[in-house]
């Protein structure tokens, strides 16, 4: 990065152009495969954009299996799960860094203890309390078992630290109870945190895969990366129809492509009004 600093503004965003170029190809030869046939796909060596665009293979992939159910199952338990990480991240971390109580070191280090956990670890003991509460192959199971995050707690409890404890005690001397000074103080003020963590979240739970099989056998509950291999391996008939397959999932990122785009412009809108302040 020293060297880039170093370099001047056109060399810099050309290196950072070609960088993002990069990151975009794999996108745009899903997209491009998607348009080509299979033997356009295998051909060698490959071509970049195909003789005779098959625009029809999106409607085709689209009508071979249910994907608007897949991804409007996915859509409503990843906006479920975001939901509830955000209330329970921001209470958490706000009780471990603004309130005062006996053992919060320890309530703190049993959290980020817990942190250091894998996940794979908790997969059957959480099998098992849904299985008592009967919460099984069903959206509830699912969600709940995914409304608390170490994660969430940890990077929102990072960034309520960063805010000045002078804050909280102007809005206690004004009267204001614990739950207005967190969603009328420090929400708005670390925001851009917020947006990361929704981000990293509906990707995250969007994309699930484990779990939810594990725990969901009704094929009308299935989420967008179950649908997926279904399609795979009966509509797409084991990679037979790379085309189809390649449409599928072209169309089945576009939620999170856009999710990606309105958390980008909150982000750079906090990062801007911080770098403006700090200049004030």
């Amino acid at each position: 990065m020293r060297i880039l600093t170093r370099l001047g503004g056109p060399v810099r965003h050309l290196f950072f152009a070609a960088l993002a170029l990069l990151m975009a190809f794999p996108f745009y030869w899903m997209v491009t495969s998607a348009l080509k046939t299979n033997d356009e796909i295998w051909r060698s060596p490959p071509t970049l954009w195909p003789e005779v665009p098959l625009w029809g293979n999106f409607a085709a992939a689209w009508n071979e299996a249910p994907f608007a159910r897949y991804m409007g199952n996915s859509i409503f338990v990843a906006t479920s799960i975001v939901i509830l990480q955000i209330i329970n991240s921001g209470m958490m971390a706000y009780a471990l860094t603004h309130m005062k109580f006996r053992l919060k070191g320890l309530f703190a280090g049993v959290i980020l203890f817990g942190y250091m956990v894998p996940a794979t670890a908790v997969y059957l003991p959480g099998y098992l309390v849904l299985s008592e509460l009967h919460l099984l192959n069903s959206y509830a199971g699912l969600i709940l078992s995914n409304c608390v995050s170490i994660f969430a707690i940890f990077l929102i409890r990072q960034a309520f630290l960063q805010v000045s404890h002078e804050l909280v005690e102007a809005g206690e001397v004004d009267g204001a109870s614990h739950m207005r000074i967190l969603w009328t103080v420090l929400v708005p003020v670390t925001r851009s945190s917020f947006a990361v963590l929704a981000l990293i979240t509906f990707i995250d739970q969007y994309n699930n895969y484990f779990w939810p099989m594990l725990i969901t056998k009704n094929p009308d509950l299935q989420l967008v990366s179950a649908g997926l291999r279904s399609f795979f391996v009966e509509g797409g008939a084991y990679g037979l129809q790379w085309p189809l397959i390649m449409a599928a999932s072209a169309f089945t990122i576009a939620p999170l492509l856009l999710v990606f785009l309105l958390a980008q412009k909150t982000i750079m809108q906090s990062v801007n009004m911080t770098a403006g302040s700090s200049k004030g």
